[in-house]
């Protein structure tokens, strides 16, 4: 007796799995806008030494502003005025000599001016994170994903523990509350702690949510429900330049990209628990509610009275097999190449920009998923879980391959874009797949366990690709190397995993270890 059968009995996609995937729609939504969040916030304007104190004492006179920073502030490279130096005092000779390289600078004594053309506010300009403070910066990316690095394994390990609709709220007021509790921040230390928590904090939202789809759905609905929960996050990457276009003060872009959140916890209510996730804990009485509610909203009450008798019969393959944890994700060979493949994830998925403003950049960024992600629910059929996912790997290391070959300049920076979409895209269909194929491998009684180690681990990954992206100081070509390395080598693991198209998803340890357990 599997669950696929008792689906079948109350209808494995009606009007009940539409209401879950549209009210999981409202609380996904905010999760891309979060992860790109950094890049709005904390960027960085253009600025120079502020010179207003010494405008006070009239030195300046009559001059222009382009005249004051000529006299006051040493010219770079490129000829705009210089970030982070300044000249001790006014050379007015500078205004028919230009040749300052031999005059004395010192650092800013007096804060920066900032070019608020672009952003009225960021944490840049907010606390002077710039200059020698620049680092503080750019740690704030890596502060919130290892707070969703540690708060995916622990949503994980509680989802199986003490169920998918409880933690799901947990993350939700958790989430929101991080989120706009950041907004208020009087320092940049409060601010750190607190975009830690709110990464901690949201991250359940998308393997809760994710898993608990997938496990009320038949198998022949699986792929759509996964691409479907894989476009939240391309509209949530496609609206972040919008709103961050509309709202450029950095607190109330916090606010606005946190408050569907209010919204999610308010329709939470009508998120029915995982019966499958019930069964599995023995909690016959409580599935057997829900499954009789999904008869009735799929309306198929005619089968309303077939549920009862066939619960009881499922309940028999759990009664030996109740408590779980991680170590059951590596206790068996097939487990353990679940987790060893997962890893290469988070480090694999890095393309490089187009030269774009930074709303427009994100835009193309979000719009190059969809068809990528359309062409993900055709494959996944047509080639399995697991060709896909290998071709998508293999695709994008083949893109990252090719781009160091490319040489940089004017003539080929449309070549070298185009082969940059093609592995973006590359990329979105890995993600797309991966997150579908990992809840089909792992069993109900740790799937939440896995799912978390999944998302802990590719956080990881987003957290070291900076740190890689460094390493172009010992040579321009070895982040690209590093990178298409990785994804190679992450298609090869790929190929060590079993193909889920048309199977049942498995229950047990047991089940997964089984060639057997499918859908006839």
């Amino acid at each position: 007796m599997k669950f696929e059968h008792l689906l079948s009995v109350v209808n494995g996609f009606g009007r009940f799995q539409m209401m879950i995937i549209i009210i999981s729609f409202i609380g996904r939504f905010t999760l891309p806008c979060h992860f790109l969040l950094n890049n709005f916030i904390a960027a960085v304007p253009s600025h120079h030494c502020d010179l207003s104190a010494l405008d006070d004492g009239s030195i300046f006179g009559n001059l222009t502003q382009e005249q004051r920073l000529t006299v006051s502030v040493p010219v770079q490279e490129d000829g705009t005025p210089s970030s982070c130096k300044m000249f001790p005092e006014p050379q007015f000779q500078l205004l028919s000599n230009s040749n300052d390289h031999d005059l004395v600078t010192v650092p800013c004594q007096n804060g920066w001016a900032y070019d608020n053309s672009t952003f009225k506010s960021t944490l840049a300009t907010e606390w002077d994170l710039v200059c020698d403070q620049k680092g503080q910066n750019k740690a704030t990316t890596t502060i919130f994903f290892i707070g969703v690095m540690f708060g995916a394994m622990t949503f994980g390990s509680l989802s199986d523990r003490f169920g998918r609709k409880t933690m799901l709220l947990v993350s939700y007021i958790s989430g929101m509350l991080f989120g706009f509790a950041s907004a208020f921040s009087t320092s940049f230390i409060m601010f750190a702690v607190l975009r830690f928590f709110t990464g901690f904090g949201i991250t359940g939202i998308v393997i809760v949510s994710s898993v608990l789809s997938v496990e009320w759905v038949d198998i022949e609905h699986r792929k759509l429900v996964g691409v479907i929960d894989s476009l939240s996050w391309t509209f949530g990457y496609c609206m972040i330049p919008a709103i961050a276009y509309c709202v450029t003060d950095w607190r109330q872009l916090t606010i606005a990209v946190t408050s569907p959140l209010a919204l999610a916890i308010l329709t939470w209510r009508w998120i029915p628990e995982s019966a499958r996730w019930l069964i599995a804990n023995g909690k016959f009485e409580k599935a057997n509610f829900y499954l009789q509610q999904c008869a009735q909203m799929n309306q198929e009450e005619e089968f309303g009275s077939k549920i009862t008798p066939e619960v009881s019969e499922y309940q028999d393959r759990f009664k030996k097999d109740r408590t779980h944890s991680h170590l059951d994700l590596v206790r068996t060979p097939k487990m353990r190449r679940y987790g060893v493949a997962s890893t290469f994830y988070g480090i694999s998925f890095n393309i490089t920009g187009f030269g774009l403003n930074i709303y427009l950049t994100q835009f193309v960024y979000g719009a190059i998923e969809l068809p990528a992600k359309l062409s993900a629910y055709y494959l996944l059929d047509k080639v399995g879980r697991r060709n896909t996912e290998v071709g998508s790997l293999l695709g994008a290391g083949i893109c990252l391959a090719i781009n160091i070959f490319i040489p940089r300049g004017e003539y080929m920076s449309v070549l070298r874009t185009v082969v940059a979409v093609l592995g973006k895209g590359c990329s979105a269909t890995s993600f797309t797949t991966v997150v579908l194929y990992s809840s089909e491998l792992f069993p109900t009684v740790v799937r939440q366990n896995g799912m978390g180690y999944n998302s802990s681990m590719g956080r990881l990954g987003v957290s070291l690709a900076p740190l890689i992206l460094l390493l172009d100081e010992v040579w321009r070509d070895l982040p690209q190397v590093l990178l298409c390395s990785i994804a190679l080598l992450a298609s090869l693991v790929a190929r060590m995993l079993p193909e889920t198209r048309d199977r049942c998803l498995p229950e047990t340890i047991q089940d997964s270890m089984s060639d057997e357990f499918r859908l006839i």
